[in-house]
């Protein structure tokens, strides 16, 4: 595991199965259909059972959730009290858009936790799987997204647990992380 401190408030990356992580809040990588699906959204509906699914199909009757937007279930079986359905961007060339919708996916889950005074969150890493997202790219957006937002925001929040599968993957977000922390404190002490 790494953490970066801002205040008395951490973010962690780690590897693991994310439905097995105790959290207040698990992102689900959604499609936007909110269907269910493989990857990280099949191992979240295995997981926390058919209750979640009863309640998306009553927000699916409202239309499709849009790349970049996020929704709320009870997380039914899973070790939090909700579930956000993220809708991640499907990587075409990064000029459609992708980098914009994908931070907002970030941005719009933390606000959702803060709205409901929750303390903890853990992401997978959207679009990274079937939607084709470079993973450094990707990786770069969620990281710069959530140390802005935790730079930013007061409130409940106080860990945010970036959850990747592979060791390769956690690798990777670490040599970033530490980038990013130089970064910050390079431009922090100028």
């Amino acid at each position: 595991m790494f953490a970066v401190n801002i205040g008395a408030r951490e973010l962690q990356l780690m590897v693991g199965d994310i439905t097995k992580i105790p959290v207040d809040a698990i992102v689900n990588a959604a499609n936007s259909a909110l269907a269910g699906g493989g990857g990280v959204d099949g191992a979240i509906h295995r997981a926390g059972g058919g209750e979640i699914m009863r309640e998306l199909s009553s927000i699916r009757a409202r239309g499709p959730c849009p790349a970049g937007s996020a929704v709320a279930t009870n997380a039914g079986l899973l070790p939090a009290q909700y579930v956000f359905h993220a809708v991640g961007p499907i990587y075409r060339d990064g000029n459609d858009g992708e980098p914009e919708k994908l931070a907002s996916c970030y941005r719009t889950c933390l606000d959702m936790a803060a709205e409901r005074w929750l303390r903890s969150i853990s992401f997978p890493s959207i679009s990274t799987g079937i939607y084709s997202y470079p993973l450094e790219a990707a990786a770069t957006i969620a990281l710069q997204t959530v140390l802005a937002w935790l730079s930013s925001h007061g409130g409940s929040v106080k860990l945010i647990k970036l959850v990747q599968f592979s060791e390769s993957d956690h690798r990777t977000y670490c040599q970033l992380a530490v980038r990013l922390r130089n970064e910050l404190t390079h431009s922090s002490a100028s």
